[in-house]
């Protein structure tokens, strides 16, 4: 056990060194391994994280994340040095969504305006009309004429769940995220009749079956500001299980359960590229500022242009 905390100690040392002498900004997302979070400059969800650095003084921002959140840091951030510890670090809502198919896919719906859920590569992006956020979705789309026609992508849990709330028939292409589809509805059922003086929290990735037993639905940050505000003692978290540690350090005497997959005993709704970036890795990028995010200027350009548009609208 000594040698484990002293090799963590020094890790986070030499971190912290190659911080300094190379002036970056370390970045975590609330899905990042606890020590990940701990060690970073700023802990958050996507977007957020992103704007942050842009207003820093940083030269390097080191994106403790998935790829197409150190990408949107480019595009906000082009001249500094943007790297991800695990270039492999991708996303399946990205994968879902490639751009030779979903440029297939808008031609069949010409007339559609195509929002498009940040979770997702930057030349979806740039084939994109607005970026959305699980934030400001709802609020950005109502914004929008009621006979607008409209392409929702990658996400069709949320953009199904953002046609309840909005009274719309957004066209959705048929994309989801592994995490959110690990949770298991028999079993949450089960958690809650044991645990009925707990709330129930759920991200709008989920599925509808998951969705229709949460007492409260938002994104990570306002999942984080629920646990603060909320009466209840007690909660079932139905989204990646890594944001727990935030919530913990927020409200330390209130009581956390993630939410069930299938078999209710494994960890599985853990993100397995999350879990690509390590303290190691964090180290090794700062030191050799690789891999680093290249992008063209055209596609930062194409790519930024829907972002703005969000900004304008929310």
């Amino acid at each position: 056990m000594d040698n484990i905390l002293d090799k963590h100690s020094f890790l986070e040392k030499q971190i912290l060194e190659l911080k300094k002498e190379k002036n970056a900004v370390i970045l975590a997302h609330f899905y990042q391994d606890e020590e990940i979070q701990d060690i970073a400059d700023f802990v958050g969800d996507s977007l957020d994280l992103s704007r942050k650095a842009a207003n820093t003084e940083a030269d390097v921002i080191v994106f403790c994340g998935v790829k197409f959140m150190a990408e949107v840091a480019k595009i906000l951030s082009p001249s500094k040095i943007v790297v991800l510890p695990d270039l492999r670090a991708g996303c399946s809502l990205e994968d879902s969504c490639q751009p030779k198919k979903f440029e297939e896919f808008k031609k069949l719906h010409p007339d559609h305006k195509v929002i498009s859920y940040i979770n997702c590569s930057a030349k979806i992006k740039a084939l994109s009309d607005i970026i959305v956020t699980s934030s400001n979705a709802q609020k950005i789309v109502e914004k929008l004429p009621t006979d607008e026609k409209i392409i929702f992508a990658p996400d069709k849990h949320l953009g199904n769940y953002l046609n309840k709330l909005t009274d719309r028939k957004m066209v959705l292409w048929n994309g989801s995220c592994i995490v959110h589809e690990t949770f298991s509805e028999k079993q949450l059922i089960k958690l809650k009749v044991r645990n009925d003086d707990a709330e129930i929290l759920a991200h709008p990735e989920c599925p509808e079956q998951i969705l229709n037993h949460a007492d409260y639905i938002g994104s990570t940050s306002s999942l984080l500001k629920r646990v603060q505000v909320s009466e209840y003692q007690k909660f079932i978290i139905a989204t990646e299980p890594h944001i727990i540690h935030q919530m913990k350090k927020n409200e330390p005497n209130k009581t956390f359960i993630p939410a069930p997959t299938s078999d209710g005993t494994c960890s599985c709704s853990n993100c397995p590229y999350m879990e690509l970036n390590t303290m190691e890795k964090l180290r090794d990028c700062l030191l050799k500022l690789s891999p680093s995010i290249q992008m063209s200027k055209e596609l930062i350009f194409s790519a930024k242009k829907p972002l703005l548009k969000m900004l304008e609208l929310s």
